[in-house]
């Protein structure tokens, strides 16, 4: 199987409508501190709070904006309950990929009808800036997704927080919204979770890569890319496929014991100006071999950037039928090789850079010998 897309005669046939991404929840070990990382160095503004402070006894939770991306941090109070043992087992990573819809009573009942396994069924919140309903169904590994309806809400984020200042506030380094979310899943299981999102969400298949494509010297992968009828919500599903040596998505699945979220794309309109800004801050990324910029352009021929300060920040390039992107990929945000994020701009491009993919993936695999893990 090549790069491709999906065949015509499959469409999406949402089994509901999603407008979005409401929020990604990340359960880490101390938020007060990582929220400050977020803000410091990625330019998210905090906007709302919840903990003891608002009467929640176990656990404190950070909400930060940016364009139309939205992260909560969530961390325990103490050792018991299920966001410390979250944080115990995986480390900081994404417990919840959060759906924007506006009917959330009937997008649960018919997520449950056609086989999803509920979180919690929906529920009224209500505070004196109005009430939303919240639904939740399980996904792979121990990740979920809430279903969100704030039509009737105007609060800050969702009732039992409250708005949230601080005099620190970094400038916005230019991202806009989420792009795409890319999940890591055990050998085997990838076909089974695209079954899911096709059966459950009604995605449809949009581009599928195979070990040929996806593949270095030493090891693979194989994916497919889920996707709703609007665009709006993108799932790439990974599975490690054989190789000589351990492959990026082995290493993760080791290290976050079991499947997960392993990065979360962020879209900007100006990725020199954004990564410049990223780079300036401390944000590590994967570097790239100058040689990759000597032929770049006889591959994806003429684009509206200077190659030069592309070749100088590592930023890559690929085209599709209906255009160009640039993306880079930083280093893992925590110590252990996990969650990482993807810096993106599309100009026409639908695709996920395919053409980057080995040189992409050799330098993961620099970094993952460097951690005595390849």
């Amino acid at each position: 199987m090549a790069t491709s897309t999906a065949p015509a005669v499959e469409t999406a046939h949402d089994t509901f409508p999603i407008n979005g991404t409401d929020y990604i929840e990340l359960w880490v070990g101390n938020a007060k501190q990582s929220q400050l990382f977020y803000r410091a160095v990625l330019g998210f503004q905090l906007i709302a709070y919840r903990g003891p402070e608002t009467g929640v006894r176990d656990r404190a939770s950070y909400v930060l904006e940016q364009g139309k991306i939205r992260l909560v941090l969530t961390t325990p109070m103490g050792p018991e309950g299920e966001v410390a043992d979250h944080v115990r087992l995986h480390g900081d990573g994404v417990r919840d990929m959060a759906f924007w819809v506006d009917d959330a009573r009937d997008a649960y009942a018919k997520a449950i009808e056609r086989g999803a396994v509920s979180v919690q069924e929906p529920t009224v919140l209500s505070d004196a800036h109005g009430s939303v309903v919240i639904a939740g169904i399980r996904t792979y590994g121990d990740t979920i997704h809430s279903i969100v309806e704030r039509t009737n809400y105007r609060g800050p984020f969702l009732p039992g927080f409250r708005a949230a200042d601080n005099p620190f506030h970094a400038e916005p380094v230019g991202l806009k919204y989420v792009d795409h979310c890319v999940g890591n899943v055990e050998l085997g299981k990838m076909n089974h979770w695209v079954e899911f999102y096709s059966r459950v969400l009604g995605f449809y298949n949009l581009l599928s890569f195979d070990d040929k494509t996806i593949s270095t010297e030493y090891s693979a992968l194989m994916s497919k890319v889920m996707s709703n009828g609007n665009g709006r919500i993108k799932f790439p599903i990974n599975e490690p496929a054989q190789g000589k040596k351990k492959s990026q998505i082995e290493e993760y699945l080791d290290f976050y014991r079991g499947p997960g979220v392993q990065h979360i794309a962020v879209a900007t309109d100006d990725i020199v100006k954004t990564v410049r800004m990223l780079k300036a801050r401390g944000l590590e990324f994967l570097s790239i071999p100058k040689t990759y910029y000597e032929t770049v352009l006889d591959r994806v021929g003429t684009i509206d950037e200077d190659i030069a300060p592309l070749a100088e920040l590592g930023i890559l390039v690929d085209r599709d039928d209906e255009g160009y992107l640039l993306q880079i990929f930083t280093k893992p945000v925590q110590d252990r090789p996990t969650l990482f994020f993807e810096i993106i701009q599309r100009k026409g491009a639908k695709s996920f850079g395919a053409g980057n993919f080995k040189a992409l993936f050799e330098s993961l695999e620099r970094e993952q010998e460097l951690r005595g893990n390849l």
